[in-house]
């Protein structure tokens, strides 16, 4: 049974034409059956060729409305001109007018709805009702008219409905397209987030290592022990970097998870203290300070905190020369964290940070001002009075709790 029935919604003119079929079957049979009969009008043939165009109407509504609503009138004002009264065939003028309202293009409808309006009176007049006043002639009409509107009334329903539905379904399918820009988007942002922190770890930890090696080939024959000293830093730190790579990575290998492998910690502000104790053991002297009490931070501002000073370290040791020293200052306001780095070494031209960082193809200030516009915040930085270069933030605190 279901079967069937998923057949017949496949196959609606099949419906259409059952019911064209049955209907053509009782309206033959009064057709027939008035024959002779005193008061009729119109012949037998006349009748059965009103009643197949009218049914014709009923098979081929869906596929056809517009001509068949055509094919209706046309049959109806035949009905008028011959004189051939209504059978039950003309129930397909209440369905080709419900037809066309649903699905049917708008002219069509409105031509319905004024057809459906008049039939019923002109009906009346062609053929009044006997033994019945004016009054009552009138009723007739008006009372014949009702399901004609009705029918009508349905059919517009029906299409304001199906529009609706239409519409939401467009609807959903834009959101769907919206989300999915939105997830390239922000898939882009992370991409790009994390292409600055392999940035930050490369241009520190290699710089660290650089040194390092700098420093180990110069005293390798007159101080072994320094030496050992510097490959042992430069061991540590490369592995450093090999971890916080791994893990960025491992973020932009999409689909696939490797079981069992936890990526290191985002660095906070406590790691800072490492970092400098890190930059002292290159070479770089590094004078640390915190100033107010020290509290629970939002971890973009940790982070955002923690690059500034990593990238603003690097440059002091690429670019500040041999007798360089550097400063840096965290200090915790009560809506926000002050960070302040200078150095006074050579330092190099204003114009290479902001085009590219410290060695001129990294991010540089501009992903400083990146980072901390991410978190809402202000970032000062050009050459010191006297020599040297100052780095200036104020990162607030409002997403704290």
């Amino acid at each position: 049974m279901q079967r069937l029935y998923d057949f017949l919604r496949r196959h609606p003119m099949w419906v259409d034409a059952f019911w064209a079929v049955a209907l053509f079957g009782v309206s033959g049979l009064s057709v027939v059956s008035l024959d002779g009969v005193r008061g009729h009008h119109g012949t037998v043939a006349e009748g059965i060729v009103v009643s197949v165009a009218l049914c014709v109407v009923v098979a081929l509504r869906r596929r056809f409305p517009e001509p068949m609503l055509l094919l209706a009138l046309a049959t109806g004002l035949a009905q008028l001109v011959l004189d051939v009264e209504t059978t039950a065939a003309d129930f397909a003028m209440l369905v080709i007018t419900y037809t066309v309202a649903a699905i049917g293009a708008r002219w069509s409808s409105r031509l319905a709805l004024a057809v459906s309006l008049c039939a019923a009176a002109v009906a009346q007049i062609r053929w009044p009702a006997e033994h019945s006043s004016f009054a009552g002639q009138i009723a007739i009409a008006v009372f014949q008219t009702v399901p004609f509107a009705l029918a009508w009334v349905l059919g517009d329903s029906m299409r304001t409905r199906r529009a609706y539905f239409a519409q939401l379904e467009e609807r959903a399918a834009r959101l769907e397209k919206e989300r999915e820009a939105q997830s390239k988007v922000a898939v882009a942002a992370e991409r790009a987030r994390i292409a600055r922190e392999l940035h930050d770890v490369v241009a520190h930890n290699v710089s660290v290592m650089v040194v390092q090696a700098d420093g180990a080939a110069y005293v390798m024959d007159a101080a072994p022990d320094q030496a050992k000293k510097a490959l042992e830093t430069i061991s540590s730190t490369g592995r450093q970097a090999l971890a916080e790579m791994r893990r960025l990575l491992g973020v932009l290998r999409t689909g696939e998870h490797q079981e069992g492998g936890e990526y290191v910690p985002q660095p906070d502000v406590e790691q800072i203290d490492d970092l400098v104790e890190q930059c002292r053991t290159s070479g770089l002297p590094v004078d640390f300070k915190v100033e107010g009490t020290p509290r629970p931070l939002p971890s973009g501002v940790e982070l955002t905190a923690y690059r500034i000073v990593q990238e603003a370290l690097t440059n002091t040791r690429k670019h500040g020369g041999p007798n360089a020293g550097a400063s840096v200052r965290l200090v915790y306001f009560d809506d926000g964290l002050g960070l302040l780095v200078e150095d006074d070494g050579k330092g190099a031209p204003h114009e290479l940070y902001e085009e590219g960082g410290a060695d001129g193809q990294g991010h540089g200030l501009i992903g400083m001002r990146e980072r901390v516009g991410m978190v809402g915040g202000t970032l000062d930085a050009g050459p010191r009075p006297g020599g040297g270069f100052r780095i200036s933030a104020l990162l607030p605190l409002k997403a704290a709790h």
